[in-house]
């Protein structure tokens, strides 16, 4: 009796660890930028990075019901660490990469201390104005960061000493995809593990948690890390592939704009952050060569129709469509 309780649990996670057709066809599909639109690398290795973000953010949101508004803060402090590290000399890029993820894991959880005494509306205003706090300390020191002007002078060496970061993208957007691929194998394997069924009982019940050993400050603490390294991650490769870092990526407006590409796709849905993240960057980058001005009208517009239609995101109106083959996406 005690072998069967145990084995279901386990057969569910080994269940959702294990690829599926659809999985396989989709991460082949990333490929065929290269073949089909090479002249848009530029804006696929963008995507990428944009999904990346996205990821880390539904780690905490979707999996682990914290909400934030100033998940850039991390993503934008990823960034300058990358982008000073190669300004002050050293422009390889893997352990720049390394470093960023370090800087903002650190910094993830000395606020995940404070993130993991609230909730609800508190926590959301928490998660603001820390972010809001950090932009305009950026901005303050224009010494270091180049304030309003951005920071100039970054340098990048080649990806592993061979492969020279282009004005074509394919370097940029190959670097960019790898690491999303091993970034999204982290949170696959994490998601689907004891960890992850507890950062689910988590979102949906808090305090019943310690009733069955799963302290959920602890359980907290460690996703919010796991998710501010991630997005330190995505902000050193858009400072590397760019070789540019701006106050933006600190702001308010990417924190914003990476919940809406989470309400897009799919909270909760490992595959929601990155369908949306495609979703919403190509339609910005065609709204936007319509009406440079009003492209964001259109972005609403979609927003509103998911969000009335499809409450459960793209992947989640595909599921109750298609149970069997989107469920577990």
């Amino acid at each position: 009796m005690m072998s069967n309780a145990i084995g279901g649990p386990r057969r569910y996670l080994e269940d959702q660890i294990r690829w599926r057709p659809l999985e396989i066809v989709f991460w082949l599909a990333t490929l065929l930028p290269f073949v089909l639109t090479p002249n848009y690398l530029v804006l696929a290795s963008q995507i990428a990075i944009t999904a990346l973000f996205a990821l880390s953010l539904d780690l905490i949101l979707g999996y682990a019901g914290i909400v934030s508004l100033g998940h850039a803060a991390y993503f934008g402090f990823g960034s300058y660490t990358a982008g000073l590290i190669a300004k002050w000399g050293w422009g390889e890029p893997l352990s720049g990469l390394a470093m960023a993820a370090a800087a903002a894991g650190l910094l993830g959880y000395f606020t995940s201390i404070i993130i993991a005494r609230f909730r609800h509306l508190a926590l959301i205003m928490i998660t603001l104005g820390f972010g809001l706090l950090l932009a305009e300390a950026a901005n303050s020191a224009s010494w270091l960061t180049g304030g309003a002007d951005g920071l100039q002078g970054v340098r990048m060496w080649k990806l592993l000493g061979v492969f020279q970061f282009d004005l074509y993208g394919y370097t940029a957007y190959t670097y960019a995809l790898l690491v999303l691929a091993l970034a999204f194998l982290l949170a696959r394997r994490l998601i689907n593990s004891p960890f992850g069924l507890a950062l689910r009982g988590i979102r949906e019940k808090a305090i019943r948690m310690p009733a069955i050993g799963a302290e959920s400050p602890t359980h907290i603490r460690k996703v919010y890390t796991i998710a501010a390294a991630m997005a330190g991650i995505a902000g050193a490769l858009l400072a590397q592939t760019t070789e540019t870092v701006s106050l933006e990526t600190l702001g308010f407006q990417r924190s914003a704009d990476v919940l809406v590409i989470l309400i897009l796709g799919g909270a909760g849905r490992l595959y929601g952050g990155i369908i949306g993240a495609i979703i919403y960057m190509v339609a910005r980058d065609q709204f936007s060569g319509i009406n440079p001005q009003y492209w964001y009208f259109w972005i609403g517009l979609l927003l509103i129709t998911v969000v009335i239609f499809l409450p459960g995101g793209i992947l989640g109106g595909l599921a109750r469509l298609r149970p069997a083959a989107w469920s577990r996406a």
